[in-house]
């Protein structure tokens, strides 16, 4: 175990810098300078038009921003910073990285950790009494609804919950902006915890419902296989009851295949959803980084990136853990 969780530890620092490398490329190619960008923003569209800019001041911002030296010495340089866990200052508005990371991170994390919990809460066992009822109606019933939820696209939906119960066409239940009332700062914890709920009650039901049909299509399918092997038909003819052999024989197996998409909830708690959080004007990661994209904050768009691909291979190692703990005939070494 040792030897296998070294190894794998040292694999994560090439593949770190793959990753990193192609994502540099990609947005360095990328049309748009966050030199000029940065000048349109200070000087506006319409002055641009009549004078223009002249080659110097664009030359002096890149120098600013480190642009003018060659690509692999601007790679080089920032992954000498990364090691020192410096990802620099924003192109945007000057703040360090860091800090703006940890002003967003808190809020997409509560939007995602609901989400995720309710997914599991609500699929799983949907899925286990699919699987043990299967061509009821109510089998029939459930696997309908959750694959019409599952067509329907969030940003639709988002925008229908709006006018449905965001003040539009019809009630005014839930608000629709932000997180917190304006008041919020002035309230004791429990009223501000209500006011929070309230607020995260629909990008919550938008960012879960997606979920659910693909989880518990996936736990059905895996305990239809299980149920069906000689070691349940002989706990069954052991005289044990039906909860003790799906929960306890069949469900623990069936978790395996379920297990592998734990290594993509870390990086999706981090990366929070854009369009959600654009919808509703969520201050979160997901905003952050469309942001970055548009304003080419490269510094912003690297440390996502690279935390986001770090976050995903930790979680592809907690997998492959989890396997050896829920199936002993697998050996890590």
């Amino acid at each position: 175990m040792k030897s296998y969780l070294i190894k794998r530890l040292l694999q994560i620092i090439p593949t770190i810098l793959g990753i990193t490398f192609i994502t540099f490329v990609i947005i360095q190619l990328a049309p748009g300078n966050p030199a000029m960008l940065k000048l349109q923003m200070g000087q506006g569209q319409a002055e641009l038009g009549e004078k223009g800019i002249s080659e110097q001041i664009i030359q002096q911002t890149k120098e600013l921003y480190g642009l003018d030296k060659p690509l692999p010495v601007q790679y080089l340089l920032w992954v000498k910073r990364v090691f020192t866990l410096d990802f620099g200052t924003s192109y945007k508005d000057h703040r360090g990285v860091w800090d703006k990371i940890a002003e967003r991170l808190p809020i997409t994390i509560q939007l995602n950790v609901i989400s995720i919990f309710l997914v599991y809460l609500i699929a799983i066992p949907c899925g286990i009494y699919s699987a043990t009822h299967p061509g009821t109606l109510s089998d029939k019933v459930m696997t309908l609804g959750f694959f019409f939820l599952y067509s329907l696209p969030n940003f639709w939906v988002a925008v229908l919950l709006i006018m449905l119960f965001g003040g539009g066409d019809f009630w005014d239940f839930f608000p629709v902006y932000g997180i917190s009332s304006v008041s919020s700062e002035n309230m004791s914890w429990l009223p501000w915890l209500a006011d929070r709920a309230w607020h995260l009650i629909l990008p919550v039901v938008c960012l879960t419902y997606g979920g659910l049909s693909y989880l518990s299509r996936l736990t059905r399918a895996d305990m239809l296989e299980v149920i069906r092997e000689d070691y349940v038909r002989t706990a069954r003819a052991k005289g044990l009851s039906e909860r003790v052999v799906i929960y306890k024989h069949a469900f623990r197996n069936a978790l395996l295949p379920i297990v592998t998409l734990l290594a993509f909830l870390l990086p999706s708690m981090f990366g929070g959803s854009v369009i959600i959080e654009s919808v509703f004007s969520i201050p979160g990661m997901g905003q952050l980084g469309f942001e970055a994209v548009l304003s080419r904050d490269y510094p912003v768009i690297m440390a996502i990136t690279t935390i986001s691909a770090f976050l995903t291979l930790i979680g592809l190692l907690i997998s492959d853990l989890l396997y050896a703990v829920l199936d002993p005939r697998i050996k890590l070494e």
